[in-house]
């Protein structure tokens, strides 16, 4: 043989070998069986400490603050989004369509803190939602210019009057979850026992019905979204209006957060690409804080000093006690939800 073949030989024989090794050092990607979705730090701590999440994964895209997402060795990841709906729906579309995850089978659970509907809660309330309502997406009158027979400045877009339901030409006015997994998820945490602090057990007792004043429980009801952190009587008697309306009175608005509609409209994009499954999210909020004060109570004191009612870490404490039995469950019985949601 000439030197020349042996060369041109070796030669080949290295470079496919190099590509066989490059081949098998492409790592394939993490398919988690659950995808916890937090919107800021103190949400995903308690996640992260108790299923041992210590793997993290770079995604680009995601929020500066929160860069990675971080995972366990039984399947389960967490993404912390960034506060606020830009944040959420860019995280989440970043996460669903980075090459590191194969989400196809992934089912999402967000579990955030939220204000509070003293008709329908308690601070530290766990709420399992059916709905999700986008409660920005409306018109605006400074309340001081709006007729007086309006109750608040706020009107369906494209309307002429606050009870007239809107056209609902964005798209993201109002989503429906899966009931079959929102059913499954209230009965495996329907019987949890619920936290309280000193204070919010106190501060619970200033109001005179019920079940603003009971022991907090885990209930199913509806999640209103928007940017303002809104507070107050009125306010929150149009968050009640606006849910019931969008949803043909099938809706209970009970909690208020920021992002949630935003979060699912990026799934849905992403679902819709076959990367995901939207029949696989699950949404439970905790509250936090009441949404209005108590008869008497300053309207303004309510916003400014909601901290006062001490129900940050119980709600923090409850997002997990609430949402961790779905969580294992599916771990627990993978073959059976891989499928799909299983029959209640």
């Amino acid at each position: 043989m000439h030197t020349f073949t042996r060369l041109s030989l070796s030669a080949g024989l290295a470079c496919s070998a190099l590509l066989s090794s490059s081949v098998w050092a492409v790592e394939a990607p993490i398919a988690p069986k659950v995808m916890l979705i937090s919107m800021f730090a103190p949400e995903a701590q308690t996640w992260i400490d108790r299923l041992e999440l210590k793997q993290e994964i770079r995604v680009p895209g995601l929020s500066a603050e929160y860069p990675s997402i971080r995972c366990n060795t039984q399947q389960v990841c967490l993404m912390v989004t960034g506060m606020g709906q830009t944040n959420a729906a860019a995280s989440t579309l970043a996460l669903a369509l980075s090459p590191k995850f194969d989400l196809r089978k992934s089912y999402f659970l967000i579990a955030g803190i939220a204000g509070i509907n003293p008709h329908r809660g308690t601070i530290g309330t766990a709420a399992w939602a059916h709905y999700l309502v986008e409660f920005g997406t409306q018109w605006e009158l400074d309340s001081r210019d709006a007729p007086k027979e309006w109750p608040t400045g706020y009107i369906g877009i494209n309307t002429k009057g606050p009870n007239e339901k809107p056209p609902l030409d964005y798209k993201t006015e109002v989503f429906e979850l899966n009931p079959k997994l929102q059913a499954k998820a209230f009965a495996l945490s329907a019987k949890v026992a619920l936290s309280e602090s000193q204070e919010s057990a106190a501060w619970r007792m200033k109001y005179p019905y019920a079940p603003a004043n009971q022991p907090p429980v885990v209930i199913q009801c509806d999640t209103l979204a928007g940017n303002t952190w809104f507070s107050g009587t009125r306010l929150s008697e149009r968050a009640e209006v606006w849910t019931r309306l969008l949803t043909d009175n099938k809706g209970v608005y009970c909690t208020t957060q920021q992002e949630d509609n935003s979060t699912y409209e990026a799934l849905l994009r992403a679902s819709r690409e076959g990367l995901v499954d939207i029949q696989r999210l699950a949404v439970v909020r905790a509250g936090s804080d009441f949404d209005r004060p108590y008869p008497g109570y300053s309207e303004v004191d309510n916003l400014l000093k909601y901290a006062d009612q001490g129900g940050f870490m119980p709600a923090l404490e409850n997002l997990f006690r609430t949402g961790n039995p779905l969580v294992q469950e599916i771990l627990k019985n993978w073959s059976a939800w891989e499928k799909g949601v299983p029959e209640v």
